[in-house]
């Protein structure tokens, strides 16, 4: 489990008085199955806010990326339908990692993390056309290939992909930066 998800499953218990595994039981005792269910069973009968309702939710069902037993099963269902994307995939991983020792990468259901300190990037295959890096930069104006994210965002920046040949001296120089921040 990575160390937000075991910051809120701590909180959780704090907070309720009870543990994940206390809550899981609970929750499966009222024979509801689906995600939206259990969240919404949480949420009106014990007052969870929805950040906790659906860690829970997920815990129960095992959906969730902590609940993978093998991280690459959850790279490879990122990447069915849009196989072609895994040469760009890879190539970043190569690149990234020449930055230091201390780059963990952490697959999630739809992209990978990549933290140091702090998450710092994200790639994921957003669409069957599109590929996105997605990057914390915060402060930094959006230039060149670096665009600005939705506010509230995971990340302040992406960068948009469509082929490897997209991945130039300036792909990397942003990751780089938001690597470099993340200390």
């Amino acid at each position: 489990m990575d160390k937000a998800a075991q910051t809120m499953v701590d909180n959780l218990h704090k907070n309720t008085g009870k543990t994940l595994e206390q809550w899981i039981a609970i929750v499966k005792s009222q024979n509801i199955t689906k995600h939206g269910e259990i969240i919404k069973f949480l949420k009106e009968k014990h007052l969870f806010t929805h950040g906790f309702a659906n860690l829970v939710a997920h815990k129960t069902n095992q959906s969730d990326a902590g609940s993978a037993t093998n991280k690459q099963d959850l790279i490879e269902n990122q990447y069915k339908g849009k196989e072609h994307f895994k040469p760009i995939y890879h190539r970043l991983i190569a690149e990234i990692k020449s930055f230091g020792s201390d780059i963990e990468i952490a697959p999630k259901n739809s992209y990978v993390s990549l933290r140091r300190k702090k998450q710092f990037a994200i790639l994921n295959p957003a669409t069957k056309s599109r590929y996105e890096i997605g990057i914390n930069l915060k402060g930094q104006e959006a230039k060149g290939k670096l665009e600005a994210e939705k506010p509230n965002s995971m990340c302040s920046h992406k960068i948009k992909l469509s082929d490897i040949n997209e991945i130039d001296s300036e792909t990397i120089h942003w990751i780089k930066s938001a690597y470099e921040n993340a200390n």
